[in-house]
């Protein structure tokens, strides 16, 4: 019976590369969305990974900061697969602005995004993995919450300190049953950050000791090990995935 993965914010960037990475090892796959926009991406990418890797796919759409809308996400699955074995809290926005124009509103929607979304989805999720004493939980944090600061994403920046210290204390309420571990990417070639001033890309990779910024299959990968059974003894974690900086 295969393992089942549900990827928040899965249709882009780590999120997209992270579903096709589990379907590849063999995992039945959840991809989550939150845009009306994101569903056609959503039933594209389940299409690919089920006619080519032959896993079964279900693509919900779900608001990680609407408590209902979580729940019905989890029971539907439940009612789908029977089980979750791991969950990926990837779901996350960062609002770019000069500090002096930050507002409270800002604040609220990124952390209402970044930090109690992922409360939620873990609350939920993990109260299945209970049941059956096993699970992974990995929340995809930032070195921006560890030793890259940026004024312009402030608050970008707690939310991913705050979602570390979230994962310490799941690893502990859920203790000695579900792993939670972090990982913490530095710049990721996503297509948000090709989007960034050429200039700051370029001084960035020089900050960077391989020079380049990481692929999303690259975070991905590190993503799959902490799921693995490779990994059952690594708990309360952070790997930093961010090519020396």
């Amino acid at each position: 019976m295969r393992k089942v993965s549900l990827v928040t914010g899965s249709t882009k960037g780590i999120g997209r590369a992270t579903i096709v990475e589990f379907a590849k090892n063999n995992y039945d796959v959840v991809i989550n969305y939150y845009n009306e926009g994101g569903k056609e991406e959503a039933l594209e990418l389940k299409k690919y990974i089920e006619n080519t890797y032959y896993v079964k796919a279900l693509a919900i759409k779900a608001d990680v900061r609407d408590e209902i809308a979580v729940k019905k996400m989890i029971q539907e699955i439940i009612k789908v697969f029977g089980k979750i074995d791991c969950l990926v809290n990837n779901a996350g926005i960062a609002l770019d602005k000069e500090f002096e124009e930050r507002k409270v509103e800002d604040w609220i929607n990124t952390l209402n995004t970044n930090l109690i979304g992922p409360f939620l989805v873990s609350k939920y999720a993990g109260l299945e993995m209970m049941k059956k004493k096993q699970g992974k939980i990995i929340n995809v944090s930032s070195t921006n919450g560890i030793n890259s600061f940026f004024p312009t994403s402030i608050d970008y920046d707690a939310s991913k300190a705050g979602l570390i210290n979230l994962t310490h204390n799941l690893a502990l309420q859920f203790s000695p049953y579900i792993n939670v571990n972090a990982v913490a990417p530095g710049w990721v070639n996503t297509k948000m950050n090709q989007d960034l001033p050429k200039e700051l890309i370029k001084e960035e990779k020089e900050k960077i000791y391989l020079k380049k910024f990481a692929e999303p299959e690259q975070i991905a990968k590190v993503i799959i090990f902490l799921a693995s059974n490779d990994a059952n003894y690594i708990n309360s974690e952070v790997i930093k995935v961010d090519g020396g900086y």
